[in-house]
């Protein structure tokens, strides 16, 4: 063999190995981020259960709750997490329970720890309530470059990818003997898609309802988060999902949340009709009923800014006083 040829053969050799490196890495990378192992909590039914925590480096964005359900027509899937890594991690954890395809996903909300996983399952539709296909398309791009300056390299080859169908509430559609009643609500988000396994009688909530940890508030309406938990308490559900947090076999998740959101307001109240600043009460110490909740006081303090100056000066013009500056 000449020299030439030696070269000639060494170099296809190198991209052979580099191509079949290639299509190899993307499973081998979303497994060395990312450990998911689902749980069953009902028949044909399981949970990745997200961490306890804020975003961060160590847990690359892994803090929300993603789901799926095993049908005799294939997976339907529930949330994608924080990344397009994530999502391949979840086909490749799916994959080891079924050999059913993935042919549904459905996003609850476009808060980033819950869609961006979306560019692993751009080969089936995705659906999702209008108000969150909107959101994902108007600030998708924000959130992901956001999450990647949070969570790091885990965010690689993450991009916004818009749930492609817009679904109603109250549709039911089936899927094998698995019948879905897609409620559409809000409060956390301007939309918020809860979906109801009517066979099983599990409840993937969302962030309508946190377990054990503190909800989070950037896009919240507090009145009409309080409405749909009321709502949502008078449903037939068997277990609840929430979107953090342990699943429960009753209204725990939905009770803790709505009496640490009424305690917000009232304390956000109360505070202003004191006079205390925004800073002041920012760094308040916290009740222990709420300050054992996982991400306190985090959450409390982002809850501050987000909520604290509207309730403020709703408190000081109901009472006539002039909002402190």
């Amino acid at each position: 063999m000449s020299m030439r040829t030696s070269f000639g053969a060494v170099a296809a050799l190198v991209v052979i190995t580099a191509v079949a490196l290639i299509g190899g890495t993307s499973t081998a990378r979303a497994a060395g981020y990312y450990d998911l192992n689902p749980e069953q909590v009902a028949d044909d039914t399981y949970v990745f259960y997200g961490a306890m925590e804020n975003f961060s480096f160590d847990n690359h964005g892994a803090i929300s709750n993603t789901s799926f359900i095993v049908t005799a027509d294939g997976v339907v899937v529930i949330d994608t997490g924080p990344s397009r890594l994530y999502g391949q991690a979840m086909r490749a954890a799916i994959a080891k329970v079924t050999d059913k395809p993935v042919v549904q996903v459905y996003i609850t909300h476009a808060h980033p720890d819950h869609f961006l996983g979306n560019n692993a399952f751009e080969d089936v539709p995705i659906g999702a309530l209008p108000g969150t296909i909107d959101m994902a398309r108007q600030i998708g791009a924000d959130l992901a470059s956001n999450l990647y300056n949070l969570v790091g390299a885990a965010m690689r080859g993450t991009s916004a990818v818009v749930p492609t169908e817009a679904v109603e509430d109250g549709q039911v559609v089936n899927f094998g003997k698995h019948e879905l009643q897609l409620i559409g609500t809000s409060g956390h988000t301007d939309a918020d898609l809860m979906v109801l396994d009517k066979t099983t009688g599990v409840l993937f909530a969302g962030d309508i309802a946190f377990h054990d940890r503190a909800p989070t508030t950037p896009n919240a309406d507090l009145d009409v988060w309080q409405a749909a938990l009321a709502a949502t308490e008078k449903r037939d559900f068997k277990l609840i999902v929430p979107g953090h947090g342990p699943a429960s076999a009753d209204a725990a998740p939905l009770l803790q949340t709505s009496a640490y959101l009424h305690w917000l307001r009232s304390h956000f109240q109360d505070a202003a009709r004191q006079g205390e600043s925004q800073a002041e009460v920012l760094f308040e110490p916290l009740p222990p009923r709420w300050a054992r909740l996982a991400v306190e006081p985090g959450e409390y303090r982002r809850s501050v800014s987000h909520l604290y100056p509207a309730i403020e000066r709703a408190t000081l013009n109901k009472v006539g006083a002039p909002v402190a500056r």
